[in-house]
């Protein structure tokens, strides 16, 4: 039996737990304060660099692995007979994919590359399934076809809190920001096409952007795959508490709940929330 070994990296925002229970191996994006740099789940977690955040008022820059870095991560188990398949963040947002793609180029082609097109646990759900198709028996190659026949079935829609870290990185003028804050508009950003776009602008109480997030997804639930659907948020486990309670009166899928990652957090901002799914 072919020997797999499956790789994502940090932003597939998957619980330590989840991690163990599939044997995947992570090799971890970064945030970079200044000149430090810390990797992403290993070195800093989202409470401490909201601190950091607070404290100096800049957001951090993230930072892709270098070709190396994949290198050191995929070797040893090339070395002890296993083919690599990594799934990574969308290569509309980062370099990693690309990076991970160089160092396929010295390793005799055992490392399969999938670009999910996606973020957070958007390449979670990818992520797992691949672990399924593993533990099925499908072969290295077959696992990476079968997984990218899925990535433009993946759905990920979330809700933004506040506009001040859209504002800070840049994504939005002070004015957006200042009419926003005072209009109480939060965003519902989807992902298409491996970039994110605006879906809509919700208007007053969070509980109201959390019920249009909800209602959004329940448009589609008898499309709906019933193995996982994943709530995901970032210091927000009340509404993510919400959401899966909600979620599980309609649905059969098992909805797990998990922690948002620096680097998607860096960009939202704390009590970001979202729903993410494979379509059938």
């Amino acid at each position: 039996m072919q020997k797999i070994k499956l790789f994502t990296d940090s932003t597939s925002d998957l619980s330590k737990q989840l991690l163990n229970e599939h044997r995947i191996d992570v090799v971890p994006l970064s945030v970079v304060f200044a000149d430090k740099a810390f990797k992403d789940g290993q070195e800093i977690n989202t409470e401490k660099m909201y601190n950091i955040i607070d404290e100096n008022g800049k957001l951090p820059k993230t930072s892709a692995p270098s070709p190396q870095d994949f290198i050191d991560a995929f070797k040893p188990y090339i070395d002890d007979g296993y083919e690599i398949i990594y799934i990574g963040l969308s290569s509309d947002l980062s370099v990693t994919c690309q990076n991970a793609s160089l160092a396929s180029q010295s390793l005799d082609g055992k490392v399969h590359v999938v670009d999910s097109k996606n973020l957070s646990t958007g390449i979670g759900l990818l992520v797992l399934k691949a672990a399924d198709f593993i533990n099925e028996g499908f072969s290295s190659e077959e696992v990476a076809q079968k997984v990218r026949n899925l990535v433009e079935k993946v759905e990920t829609e979330f809700v933004i809190n506040t506009l001040e870290y859209l504002h800070k990185g840049g994504r939005c003028s002070g004015v957006q920001n200042f009419v926003g804050n005072m209009l109480k508009i939060r965003p519902v950003v989807k992902v298409v096409d491996g970039g994110m776009i605006l879906a809509q602008k919700t208007r007053g109480k969070r509980k109201k952007a959390l019920k249009t997030l909800l209602k959004n997804a329940l448009k589609n639930k008898k499309e709906i795959t019933e193995d996982r659907i994943f709530v995901t948020h970032s210091m927000d486990s009340e509404g993510a508490e919400y959401l899966k309670a909600e979620l599980e009166k309609e649905v059969k899928g098992q909805v797990i709940i998990t922690d948002a990652g620096c680097v998607i957090s860096s960009h939202c901002g704390p009590k970001t929330v979202g729903i993410l799914y494979i379509k059938k």
